[in-house]
C-alpha cells in the first residue's frame, strides 16, 4: 500500500522509518487557526484531519487518487497545554522564554493525534489522539538563557524537545514518551493494522 505521511517532521520520519515502514512524504499547508478551540485535544486533532484532507486534495489535484493505488495518508500534529492554554511554536526567543518559565517546575500536558486516511476508498478519516503527562525540574534563568540559545526550542510545540537537549529539562512522565516526540508508535501500529499494515509482521 502507497504510505503518504503529511507532515514534513523530521521526527515522525525517524520514528516511521524505526517502525520499518516504507512512505512518501507529501505535505500541505492549512490555516491551523481556523480550527484552533479551547479545548487543546479537540484543536489537535481537528487540525490533524484538516490536515490529511488537505494532502488529499493534493493527490486529487495531481490525478493520483484512485480505487486502484488506494493510498493510505498519514498525518500527525502535536499541541502542549499548560492550565488549559495551548502553547505553540514560539514566533521569537522571548517568547521561547516565557513558555519556558511557565513550564518550569510543574506538570504540564502533551496531546499528539493522528488521521489515516484513505480518500481513494471513500471512506472517512479515522483521528487518534494520545496524551502525556510531562513534569519539568525548576530551571533557572541561566538555564532557560543557555536552552534558547542552542535554538532547539524554536520549532517545538511548548518550546522544547524531549528527544533533544530538552530531556535535560524533564523530571518525568506519565504516559507515552513517544508522543511527546510527536507520534504515538504503538496506538499507530495497531490503527495501521486495521488497514492491512503490520510493521511487526511486514509479510502478512
Amino acid at each position: 500500500m502507497d504510505l503518504i505521511l503529511g507532515s514534513q517532521s523530521p521526527r515522525r520520519r525517524e520514528l516511521l522509518e524505526r517502525m520499518g515502514l516504507q512512505f512518501r512524504v507529501l505535505t500541505a499547508e492549512i490555516d491551523e487557526t481556523k480550527y484552533e478551540t479551547r479545548d487543546p485535544e479537540r484543536s489537535v486533532c481537528r487540525i490533524c484531519e484538516a490536515k490529511a484532507r488537505a494532502v488529499a486534495r493534493r493527490l486529487e489535484e495531481r490525478g493520483q487518487l484512485s480505487t486502484v493505488d488506494d493510498p493510505l495518508i498519514l498525518s500527525a500534529d502535536t499541541v502542549v497545554a499548560l492550565d488549559g492554554r495551548i502553547l505553540g511554536k514560539p514566533h521569537s526567543r522571548e517568547e521561547a522564554g516565557t513558555m519556558l518559565r511557565a513550564l518550569s517546575g510543574r506538570e504540564h500536558r502533551v496531546f499528539t493525534a493522528f488521521t489515516l486516511y484513505r480518500p481513494g476508498a471513500g471512506t472517512e478519516p479515522e483521528t487518534h489522539c494520545e496524551k502525556t503527562w510531562v513534569k519539568f525540574r525548576p530551571l533557572s534563568q541561566g538555564e532557560i538563557d543557555a536552552y534558547i540559545a542552542s535554538g532547539e526550542p524554536m520549532d517545538k510545540a511548548g518550546a522544547y524537545g524531549i528527544q533533544g537537549l530538552g530531556a535535560m529539562l524533564v523530571e518525568g512522565i506519565r504516559g507515552d514518551y513517544f508522543t511527546v516526540v510527536g507520534l504515538p508508535v504503538c496506538a499507530l501500529a495497531q490503527a495501521l493494522k486495521r488497514y492491512g499494515i503490520d510493521p511487526l509482521n511486514p509479510e502478512l
